[in-house]
């Protein structure tokens, strides 16, 4: 049976990450932890969509002033966003002179670039690659949803998109944190329908990714200082124990966590919390990074989530079709630790 799971024999480094966030995010929880916050989510721009491509280019641009890397230093950057034919994402790159690859996974569109960087790096092609997303609540929410100017009632099932951009930078010389494994997820739909109800379509695609991550690694959940799943929700990180724990995985607080679950205060009108292609990357790059680096953390598995429905599948009352992507991080052991 071919693997999933792909372990690295390479040491794929993260040199270092950059992150900006939104108003809403910038009062939440993780506030102190992001690069730079904003106080509007418009900033002057004629659209939603423009100022999103514009913090795209800008997280793009800080993390290469914090690293000091050129542009022509650089073999690729990998990125994606929510917005149709990858909006940001694409018209941000447009600024920039380096060879780019669009990644698609909805809200797990960071985790896809990280595998294909890492991908990239492990076959001795390339030795630097940036991998970037970012989301906006307005533009996601109007795409997939109701006009803005609806000001639609949300269900209590919905989450709140979050609107920001994060960038890591992935080498092989510098950097304490390593990619050590991966697991490329399956497309899994269980018929969920409602748009609103994110958390519970993406389950099935989460548990999926996790029961074959560490099956092929022959792991226990334990092995991991920290499980975290990108954008389930309330609802639904705690379905997700439910039924990891029917295949016999203990996924029991403080060992598990979800990214939607932390990026904001569950009494800010946030509904079930945290969701879009930013909140796993900046849950990931502001505060689980951190974590690796000041040991209080020394192996992660990171599972961003992402419904893959689209405009026209949704007025077509199509189900949605979810996918999961695991990343195991680890922390070097130098001399002495």
């Amino acid at each position: 049976m071919i693997s999933q799971t792909i372990v690295f024999k390479k040491r794929i480094l993260i040199a270092d990450v950059a992150s900006i966030a939104g108003p809403k995010e910038a009062q939440g929880p993780l506030g102190k932890y992001f690069d730079k916050t904003l106080d509007d989510d418009l900033l002057g721009q004629k659209s939603y969509e423009i100022f999103e491509s514009k913090i795209h280019r800008c997280v793009i641009g800080y993390l290469l002033n914090k690293t000091k890397t050129r542009c022509d230093e650089l073999n690729f950057c990998i990125g994606g966003d929510l917005n149709n034919e990858l909006y940001a994402t694409s018209f941000a790159m447009r600024e920039l002179d380096i060879p780019f690859i669009g990644a698609f996974a909805a809200c797990a569109s960071y985790g896809l670039s990280i595998i294909i960087a890492s991908l990239f790096i492990e076959s001795g092609h390339s030795q630097k690659i940036i991998c970037s997303t970012s989301s906006h609540f307005s533009t996601a929410e109007r795409q997939f949803r109701f006009p803005l100017e609806l000001s639609s009632q949300r269900p209590p099932s919905s989450q709140w998109t979050v609107t920001g951009a994060a960038a890591l930078m992935l080498n092989t010389l510098k950097g304490k944190i390593r990619v050590e494994s991966v697991t490329i997820g399956k497309v899994v739909d269980l018929g969920i329908k409602d748009s609103t109800n994110m958390g519970a379509a993406m389950v099935p695609a989460a548990l999926c990714t996790l029961s074959a991550h560490l099956s092929a690694l022959n792991r226990n959940p334990s092995y991991y200082d920290l499980i975290i799943t990108g954008d389930l929700g309330v609802a639904g990180s705690e379905l997700l124990r439910i039924c990891a724990k029917k295949q016999q995985l203990n996924l029991n607080i403080p060992l598990y966590s979800d990214c939607g679950c932390i990026i904001f205060d569950s009494d800010k009108d946030s509904g079930q919390g945290g969701s879009g292609a930013a909140c796993s990357a900046l849950v990931f790059n502001a505060y689980v990074f951190k974590k690796l680096l000041d040991k209080t953390y020394k192996r992660v598995l990171f599972i961003p989530t992402g419904s893959l429905l689209s405009k026209t599948s949704c007025l077509q009352r199509q189900s949605i079709p979810a996918i999961a992507h695991a990343i195991a991080f680890e922390r070097i052991q130098r001399g002495g630790e």
